[in-house]
């Protein structure tokens, strides 16, 4: 399959753009780690950055809420952060310090559900502010990216614990081991066969999980690929970031996983999302967006 490349350099020098999504209307927000920025490109290439209020926050990943809001972890900060539609930040302290929030979402009615790597627990926000914190079943188990299921509960990846995490909206959690020995999972996305999608750092992988538990783990083809982040595409594909590879994959519907390699060498990928047209779009901390279309 032929492709075509693109990449967008960010207005500061020393950004570090590293989480990603996109809104139904094309407006792709990303966070820039090192600039402490919350920012969007729309779809004629224009930029718009705003400041998070506190300094050197630790921006990490975000999520775009039904309401039109963008939430977003401030992983050194211990806070969770909200921009509103009009432009205006409310950011909300965890009750723990040094909780380490990374991952974000949505919940099935409304409240932002995120992960504490340091704190080793899953967060709820409720649209009143309130927070509620659930410990997970073993310690250090340094849970990283979150997502809704279609089972309306919310699917967790625990690094350290090699195991996908599920927990409900009453808060009754459940572990399912990864058969890859120390596999390190971090990103995790669910698929359009209502299945969960995630990747593992270490084990060089693509994991599979239905909301019943079965895994299913595909090997990627390049050695030591480090993914990091995954996304489902528009139709049945799955796209994921090749940290150490410097490569974009793809796991299309029939299992077979192709990788493209991004322009810029040690271009470092993270985030990744996909927009209604087909465009993949993907963080580089490199200071630069890359966006990949797929061409006959």
């Amino acid at each position: 399959m032929k492709f075509e490349q693109q990449e967008i350099n960010i207005l500061h020098s020393d950004s570090g753009p590293y989480g990603i999504a996109v809104s139904h209307e094309g407006m792709v927000w990303f966070t820039q780690h090192k600039a402490n920025k919350i920012s969007c490109i729309d779809k004629k290439g224009q930029i718009q950055e705003y400041t998070v209020p506190t300094p050197d926050a630790g921006v990490m990943c975000l999520a775009m809420s039904s309401k039109g809001d963008i939430w977003f972890t401030e992983n050194r900060a211990n806070k969770i952060g909200k921009l509103t539609t009009k432009g205006q930040f409310i950011e909300y302290p965890l009750p723990h310090p040094n909780s380490a929030p990374y991952g974000i979402t949505e919940g099935p009615n409304g409240d932002i559900w995120f992960t504490e790597m340091n704190g080793n627990r899953i967060g709820k926000l409720t649209s009143e502010g309130k927070i509620h914190e659930y410990e997970l079943l073993n310690e250090g188990s340094y849970p990283s990216f979150i997502t809704l299921g279609s089972d309306q509960s919310l699917w967790f990846t625990e690094n350290q614990n090699n195991a996908i995490g599920k927990i409900t909206e009453s808060g009754e959690l459940t572990e399912y081991p990864i058969p890859t020995p120390a596999s390190g999972p971090i990103g995790i996305t669910k698929g359009h066969d209502d299945a969960l999608w995630f990747v593992e750092i270490m084990g060089n992988k693509v994991g599979k999980i239905t909301v019943s538990g079965e895994i299913t783990e595909y090997d990627i083809p390049t050695p030591n690929a480090r993914p990091h982040a995954i996304a489902a595409g528009v139709k049945s594909d799955l796209w994921f970031t090749e940290w150490g590879a410097n490569k974009i994959g793809r796991l299309t519907s029939d299992q077979t996983i192709e990788e493209y390699t991004i322009n810029t060498p040690n271009a470092e990928p993270h985030g990744i999302g996909c927009d209604n047209d087909g465009i993949v779009w993907f963080a580089l901390e490199c200071n630069k967006l890359g966006k990949l279309k797929l061409t006959k």
